[in-house]
């Protein structure tokens, strides 16, 4: 397969980026997208130029830092997987493939396709946690939990925070990552003796941050790799509004 990639370069988060045009050639359709990349990274590495910066880790689908914005989708044309796991036989032989960084306020660009998503980190470290001192880890049910809540907890803990629904988002909204964050800990019994505290700091660093708000357009939940739904958004607005008035 061939392909022309239209990627967007730019040095630093100081600098003024462009889109660079490279041809790839012989391109195996069973490649991932990150496998493409890395091919054309070789090329440039034996012209001795500047290699494509982009961040990867797992290439699982499990740690969430490979997200690109790829031909106007996060993550590409693809639902429900991640940029490592997209593979290239989902785009058409012969066309041109767009590449961008996610494009947020709050998710500042480092060096080509490399963003800055320590403010999920700053949201987490104001309340995504139980800090309560609960000693060695219990038996296995020893706390009783409801079926119905077991699963809705693991289905919001799946959210790897890669950032996707933001970029999905007209307003460059976090609150899919939040409410998944707060849903998470607010079904479980360990989660519940913060849960007041936790949802109004956390929507309060959110908002520092420079997150947008949510107009409902459900894109955030059709970008999600994870799909995660937007029932968590509504849930987190129970939270806040039990933790303020109540």
């Amino acid at each position: 397969m061939n392909f022309t990639i239209k990627i967007w370069r730019q040095g630093d988060r100081n600098s003024r980026g462009k889109f660079v045009e490279y041809k790839t050639t012989d391109i195996s359709p069973d490649m991932s997208f990150l496998e493409m990349l890395d091919a054309i990274n070789r090329d440039l590495a034996k012209k001795n130029e500047d290699v494509i910066a982009f961040d990867h880790d797992c290439r699982e689908g499990i740690c969430g830092s490979c997200g690109l914005y790829i031909n106007g989708r996060a993550h590409g044309p693809q639902r429900g997987v991640t940029t490592c796991e997209l593979r290239m036989r989902h785009f058409v032989d012969g066309t041109t493939i767009i590449v961008e960084p996610w494009r947020s306020k709050a998710f500042p660009v480092i060096k080509d396709l490399v963003i800055d998503r320590t403010a999920f980190e700053r949201v987490m470290q104001a309340g995504g946690y139980v800090s309560v001192d609960t000693g060695g880890a219990p038996e296995a049910s020893s706390v009783p939990v409801p079926k119905a809540n077991a699963e809705e907890a693991m289905d919001a803990a799946a959210c790897i925070g890669c950032g996707a629904c933001v970029a999905a988002c007209k307003n460059g909204s976090a609150m899919l990552f939040v409410s998944a964050k707060i849903s998470q800990l607010a079904l479980l019994p360990q989660g519940d003796p913060e849960r007041r505290i936790r949802v109004q700091q956390m929507v309060s660093q959110m908002d520092e941050e420079g997150f947008g708000l949510c107009s409902n357009t459900y894109a955030c939940e059709i970008e999600c790799p994870k799909k995660i739904s937007v029932a968590h958004i509504a849930r987190m607005n129970r939270e806040f509004i039990r933790a303020k008035f109540f």
